[in-house]
């Protein structure tokens, strides 16, 4: 299973990629394998003040509905429109063209409390 070792990862299964004061979200192949088919994603609405870890949406597939955390603090900036037509990108691309959602970032030192790729491979292999 892939983990690009460019991102930071959560233990809910969120990935970040930070690209200056932007963060862009989404969930990893993981959490995709677990979920199966995705059918429906709801995200946060733009311009919505998060904290680390409150709730920022949720994702549905043919076996369950899953909530997406916040990974760090920030203001959503934009929504992948994307993912309302098409939620199966969320199966096919999901460290590329199904991100969930990029925000601005509030607080960088939060990205210090995520995992590197490596970190999140050995989360896996201990649940596992």
């Amino acid at each position: 299973m892939e983990f690009p070792s460019d991102l930071k990862y959560t233990k809910e299964h969120e990935y970040v990629r930070v690209d200056g004061e932007i963060a862009v979200i989404g969930i990893t192949a993981f959490a995709v394998d677990q979920l199966g088919d995705v059918v429906f994603v709801e995200p946060p609405e733009v311009d919505t003040e998060v904290a680390q870890e409150d709730e920022a949406g949720t994702i549905e597939s043919v076996k369950a509905v899953s909530e997406i955390y916040a990974p760090i603090s920030g203001t959503i900036l934009e929504i992948n429109e994307a993912l309302e037509d098409t939620p199966e990108l969320v199966n096919a691309d999901p460290y590329g063209d199904a991100w969930l959602f990029k925000l601005k970032i509030s607080n960088p030192d939060e990205l210090e409390g995520l995992m590197s790729a490596d970190a999140y491979r050995e989360l896996l292999a201990a649940e596992g």
